[in-house]
């Protein structure tokens, strides 16, 4: 067996706390190297550092995208998975674009938490299903990666910029990466999303995450 990830759970409720660390020391991969209410990320004291963060970001100072960029700061190389009661797409759009790796909600259930915990050990990232078949308009994933590529009928250009939105890019710095117009990326823009029936870019970065097309 390789080294176990070394996590930090980050939440006030003292309660969920103790059970979610009792429910991760359980996983034969993990190891909570601490457990704290949420005192100013840059002075949580810690034998190493985190491989993952677990966190309810709205109840640490910094709070919100600001606590998940603290995190990326100090311990660049750890994965963070949001844990929290809010289901609003602002929420969860603002989380991505600060580059989170997994995202669930405390009403999940344990078979959620061990899909995300699973999840973000492949490499992958994952939003609680509750709120992704709500952005995402009821899609289903019913066939391979290879089969959803293909049939999902978006050009490789439509690709590039649908990925560049998931990260949480602007219109105009897509354009700029690809070195191309703000009106033609306006253009694959809302081709892609018409093509999918999607109306968000949370609605986009949703379906990107689930259909493997943005690797962490």
């Amino acid at each position: 067996m390789g080294a176990k990830i070394q996590t930090l759970v980050i939440d006030t409720d003292s309660l969920l706390r103790d059970g979610l660390c009792a429910l991760l020391n359980l996983e034969d991969d993990l190891q909570v190297i601490g457990a704290t209410q949420g005192p100013t990320i840059a002075r949580i004291s810690l034998p190493m550092a985190p491989d993952l963060v677990i966190i309810e970001t709205g109840i640490v100072e910094p709070s919100g995208v600001e606590a998940i960029e603290a995190i990326h700061t100090r311990w660049p190389r750890a994965r963070v998975l949001v844990l929290t009661f809010q289901k609003d797409d602002r929420a969860l759009e603002s989380s991505l674009r600060a580059g989170i790796d997994g995202y669930l909600l405390k009403s999940d259930t344990r078979v959620e938490l061990e899909n995300a915990l699973r999840s973000i050990r492949d490499s992958q990232r994952y939003v609680s299903p509750t709120i992704f078949d709500r952005v995402v308009h009821g899609y289903v994933r019913k066939h391979t990666l290879e089969q959803k590529h293909e049939s999902d009928g978006l050009s490789e250009r439509e690709r590039e910029v649908m990925r560049r939105i998931a990260k949480g890019y602007r219109t105009r710095e897509i354009a700029q990466e690809l070195s191309l117009s703000h009106k033609t990326i306006e253009k694959y823009r809302s081709n892609l999303m018409r093509k999918l029936g999607l109306k968000t870019a949370t609605a986009v970065a949703a379906y990107a995450i689930a259909h493997g097309y943005l690797e962490i």
